[in-house]
């Protein structure tokens, strides 16, 4: 999980943020020990222990699972975050979201369903809680 740089330092990849921007746009699926700025566009599942930013330009159309994620652009699709989701003015949601916490800014448009869990601490890679069962 560690690796050494130039310098002879460990880097911890949980503390990298990668960052899709503006004009750029992924189709397919992500996953990353990192967290993501989003000012492009992503078409498909993005997965991330860590947080999830989408800048007022920014786009996914597909699945977002992550622990925190700051929002101020365009989602479409399911979003689970196991902690904090906080929907700027200016965010559109459409979906369905399941969430731990949600923080929603006056003027943000949320067209989802809403399934709030309180702190969701074990999902799977998939999204599921772990002992849950797809029909």
């Amino acid at each position: 999980m560690f690796s050494d740089n130039k310098k002879g330092k460990a880097i911890d990849p949980t503390n990298q943020q990668n960052r899709i921007s503006q004009g750029t746009k992924i189709v397919g699926d992500i996953t990353s020990q990192g967290g993501f700025r989003i000012d492009g566009e992503i078409e498909g599942t993005l997965n991330t222990p860590n947080r999830v930013v989408i800048g007022k330009d920014g786009i996914v159309k597909g699945t977002i699972i992550c622990k925190d994620a700051d929002i101020e652009g365009r989602v479409e699709g399911t979003l689970t975050v196991t902690n904090l989701l906080s929907l700027k003015s200016a965010a559109l949601i459409e979906g369905e979201v399941i969430v731990g916490r949600l923080a929603v800014e006056p003027g943000a448009t949320f067209n989802a369903s809403c399934e709030m869990k309180g702190s969701v601490k074990s999902l799977a890679k998939d999204g599921k809680k772990q002992g849950e069962r797809s029909a």
